[in-house]
């Protein structure tokens, strides 16, 4: 396949750095886990590649037919305009990943990068109730009303999010410890199902969990990654999420970058707001 767009995520990152729980440790190694493509016959593919070392950052690579499909007629690969989003996209729609109930509350945390704006607008696109969104960065939050949040907070303010019934955690670490303690004994009914769902872990790849915490309270941890989703379940949501992308109905904030220039854009972009996405 040719590629066209390979976004640099949080994940490919550490799957370079030899930090993820999947790294083996056997190079060479290209990496890239998903990417918009092109195959021999003209027709525009997105692909999650979950088992392989031939990654998407390259200008052509080879992929699992089963963990493709092919974009609807008339979507822009180009960055900002469906490219390579349909990931986070994906990964927004955790919860229902996990077959659960529409209107539900929500609460994001981690929601001022890339994958948990993304979170916001998707859950509120597909049926999601009341969407709190929290992180550190004060300004951030404030922007994120905008695209859907009906509220935000610190993690210091997590008490005012604590009657929801799903959590979508990018963050995990040690802040996921004590949020999750804040979270559970501020509950008004302990007995109310409260399902955890671990995405990412840009805090640290462990958390404390108290027992208290288990026994307590009706809490369900569960986890969205290579493993306990299977590629082939990743690529049932992207057709018509690209679509929804393509159609202007998310607010995608990617930065087109050069393949040649990845020496550079992967150390200098660690922080940006934007998803850097190489391009040929």
């Amino acid at each position: 396949m040719e590629v066209l767009a390979a976004g640099l995520h949080p994940r490919v990152r550490s799957q370079a750095d030899g930090s993820h729980y999947t790294t083996t440790g056997e190079l060479p190694l290209v990496p890239g886990i998903d990417g918009v493509l092109r195959d021999p016959k003209g027709r525009i593919r997105y692909t999650v590649l979950d088992d392989t070392r031939l990654g998407t950052m390259a200008e052509r690579t080879v992929i699992d037919l089963d963990r493709s499909v092919v974009l609807l007629n008339g979507i822009d690969p180009g960055p900002g305009r469906g490219g390579d989003e349909p990931r986070d996209v994906i990964v927004g729609r955790a919860p229902p990943a996990h077959r659960l109930p529409a209107r539900q509350g929500l609460l994001v945390l981690g929601a001022t990068g890339n994958a948990g704006r993304m979170a916001i607008q998707v859950a509120k696109r597909f049926g999601a109730g009341r969407v709190v969104a929290a992180g550190r960065d004060t300004d951030r939050l404030a922007g994120l009303h905008a695209l859907g949040a009906d509220a935000t907070c610190t993690f210091d303010e997590l008490a005012r999010a604590a009657d929801v019934d799903v959590v979508t955690d990018y963050v995990w670490g040690e802040p996921t410890a004590r949020a999750m303690v804040d979270l559970l004994s501020a509950r008004t009914d302990r007995s109310a199902p409260l399902t955890w769902i671990e995405v990412g872990s840009v805090a640290g790849p462990e958390a404390a969990v108290p027992s208290a915490a288990l026994r307590s309270a009706r809490l369900q941890l569960v986890g969205i990654g290579i493993g306990s989703v299977p590629g082939r379940d990743f690529v049932k949501e992207p057709p018509r999420l690209a679509s929804a992308v393509a159609d202007g109905a998310f607010d995608v904030r990617a930065r087109a970058v050069p393949l040649a220039e990845v020496e550079q854009a992967w150390t200098a972009t660690a922080g940006l707001a934007d998803r850097i996405v190489f391009v040929p």
